[in-house]
């Protein structure tokens, strides 16, 4: 397919503008060869811009590099001393006494025959076996028989002896 005439006004203008930082940055070396060579003084015209931040490179003096340095090397060897040192020796560990030591395990034995006692104690007496009953045979329930209901007055006329 060929390619067609008309292009992306947005896609041309970041071609432009990263031509334009190439042509900066060309423009600047060649002020930096010059004034190495000795030859013309850089124009203001190409001088280079200062950066967006406007901070300006910090230097460090050589007597501040030299302070820095003999701290840091006064702070090493501060660490390997103190790394070369001996430890402190370790408290030498107690000894327990025979004497310490009996009353020690007769404590021992006693918590443990009062827990054992304890456990013992809170159980219930075991049930005698229950025998297993015979099944009784069922008597069938006899029902009553209603009586006859007589009626209030047939009992009222009856004659009480």
């Amino acid at each position: 397919m060929p390619r067609t005439q008309k292009q992306d006004p947005e896609f041309l203008q970041a071609a432009l503008i990263g031509l334009q930082h190439k042509l900066a940055a060309l423009e600047q070396r060649i002020v930096e060869i010059r004034s190495q060579a000795g030859g013309q003084p850089a124009s203001p015209k190409a001088a280079p811009a200062a950066p967006a931040s406007g901070a300006k490179k910090r230097t460090m003096s050589p007597a501040a590099r030299r302070r820095i340095a003999l701290a840091q090397k006064k702070r090493w060897a501060a660490f390997n001393a103190a790394k070369s040192k001996p430890a402190a020796p370790k408290p030498r560990k107690r000894v327990l006494s025979a004497e310490g030591k009996a009353r020690i395990i007769a404590a021992t034995k006693k918590r443990w025959a009062a827990f054992h006692k304890a456990q013992q104690a809170p159980k219930p007496a075991p049930k005698p076996a229950a025998k297993p009953a015979a099944k009784k045979a069922a008597k069938p329930v006899a029902k009553k028989a209603p009586e006859a209901v007589a009626p209030p007055a047939a009992a009222a006329a009856a004659p009480a002896e």
